[in-house]
């Protein structure tokens, strides 16, 4: 119970996983599903940015330019991700605020807030696959480029900074299995919270029972 012990007044769920695992459709599901009462925020949103050469992590990218390592943790502001969590948790708007990106279960700025941390694992080909098609779809980036990036740096550090962070998981999803299933296994950790309004001065009562519910479902999760 990280999210209870800090102080925090409704309880945060930390998702991860690595690139094109499906995290950020797992908690835009939830969100859409209670959008009244979960409060969400990506990782994503807080990368330093590229333009200041005195924050962040520097890589060399496949078209020759220097950029922002986005595959780095040192690239997100820390500061401006823990005062969104509190603000967030503390602002008597929600029962549950969630967190998702790569780093949610790297940073200690996000798991040591989580009462729940999930991670989201997909196949390194699939992530790649979906990725590559993303890149072609949206942005029309040559997927040469980002084959090379994957190859030179992108692979090491989803090795180094992300997949450990499986193993400080609560709960490890099938990145592969169907959004209603993943859903269905997040609810069963978090449902309880969602169906009682959580009120600063019970907000330890509602997170406790929330975690009697994870300890009797969470081996029923969506196994990998």
């Amino acid at each position: 119970m990280a999210g209870v012990a800090s102080g925090l007044c409704v309880p945060v769920l930390a998702v991860a996983g690595g690139t094109a695992s499906g995290k950020s459709t797992l908690a835009d599901a939830l969100a859409l599903h209670h959008p009244d009462t979960v409060g969400l925020i990506h990782l994503d949103d807080f990368y330093v940015s590229a333009h200041d050469p005195l924050r962040g992590v520097r890589t060399l990218s496949a078209t020759g330019a220097e950029t922002l390592d986005w595959n780095h943790p040192g690239s997100i502001d820390a500061t401006a991700v823990t005062a969104a969590i509190d603000a967030a948790a503390g602002s008597g708007r929600y029962r549950l605020v969630v967190v998702e990106g790569l780093f949610a279960l790297t940073l200690p700025a996000v798991a040591g807030r989580a009462a729940w941390r999930v991670y989201v694992d997909t196949p390194d080909d699939i992530r790649l696959a979906r990725k590559i098609l993303r890149k072609i779809e949206v942005q029309r980036q040559d997927p040469g480029v980002s084959l090379r990036n994957y190859l030179s740096h992108g692979r090491e550090r989803h090795a180094e900074y992300v997949a450990p962070s499986r193993n400080r998981a609560d709960l490890v999803l099938d990145g592969t299995a169907p959004e209603i299933d993943l859903l269905a296994a997040v609810m069963r950790l978090v449902g309880p919270v969602l169906k009682e309004p959580v009120r600063p001065e019970h907000a330890r009562q509602a997170s406790a029972v929330a975690l009697a519910g994870h300890q009797v479902a969470g081996s029923g999760a969506v196994p990998v």
